[in-house]
């Protein structure tokens, strides 16, 4: 970790699965402490030590029972302005086992979202994720 990346309270991964053109979203528990209520895309927090990648397949296994087997890179949203989070995005194209959920005291709902639904519940996170939707159903094929 680098001396920039230890300026992130919050240092994530998140998943965008895609499937037929949609969006998984899990909308979280009204008393989670992060995010509570929020549609929200699926990862975590890096433990220590941990690299993305290794951090993005324990969390979809965690939350979801889904290994990832096709992922690819759509980059970082951050709240720069306070240093307070980070978010590395993945679009997972290809995973091993059935999507389920496995957290419900985390996401109370999961649900295979549209490209405009998908935007308009994560559009209140940050402006930029119309744009990392876009990129990863466009280098998906869908």
């Amino acid at each position: 970790m680098s001396a920039g990346d230890a300026a992130f309270a919050h240092d994530c991964v998140g998943a965008l699965l895609v499937r037929d053109g949609r969006i998984l979203l899990g909308r979280r528990a009204d008393d989670r402490a992060w995010l509570p209520g929020a549609w929200d895309v699926f990862g975590g927090h890096l433990e220590p030590g941990e690299g993305a990648a290794a951090a993005l397949h324990r969390e979809l296994v965690e939350e979801l029972g889904v290994a990832p087997l096709q992922v690819r890179d759509l980059g970082v949203l951050e709240d720069a302005a306070s240093g307070s989070w980070r978010l590395r995005l993945y679009a997972v194209d290809a995973w091993r086992g059935e999507v389920r959920n496995l957290q419900p005291d985390e996401h109370v709902e999961l649900r295979w979202c549209t490209p405009a639904e998908a935007t308009g519940r994560l559009a209140a996170a940050h402006t930029e994720f119309a744009r990392v939707i876009a990129a990863a159903l466009v280098a998906s094929g869908a």
